[in-house]
């Protein structure tokens, strides 16, 4: 069965920092290519940050640059999302996403992450 799942959400004070992670199961990891996405209340899914499936390139939306830094542990079967310095506008849900070789995505539930003082 194949599955990514999210965790490591939670409510943060502005200037501080989470780690999410998401783990994947029931497809070949290490030939995927992954990337976080993020959905604000009232806002449309964006795409946060994304790797390649060696890990070898990453790229990561203007709003993220710098503070966000995202991995991956092919051994492990897990990526990772490290986000630093976070501010209210970062409060969303946050999906880690799978897309395979031949196009196949595979899409987790979700993580919910709030920013608030």
């Amino acid at each position: 069965q194949v599955q990514t799942v999210e965790s490591g959400g939670g409510l943060v004070q502005p200037g501080g920092s989470l780690r999410l992670s998401c783990a994947a199961s029931g497809f070949t990891f290490s030939r995927y290519a992954m990337s976080w996405y993020r959905q604000a209340p009232e806002n449309e899914r964006e795409l946060v940050a994304a790797v390649s499936s060696a890990g070898s390139i990453t790229n990561y939306a203007d709003s993220v640059k710098g503070r966000f830094t995202i991995s991956r542990d092919n051994a492990k079967n897990t990526l990772y999302l490290q986000m630093n310095h976070l501010n209210p506008e970062d409060t969303a849900v946050y999906y880690c996403k799978a897309k395979g070789p031949y196009g196949m995505e595979y899409w987790g539930k979700g993580t919910l992450v709030t920013v608030s003082s």
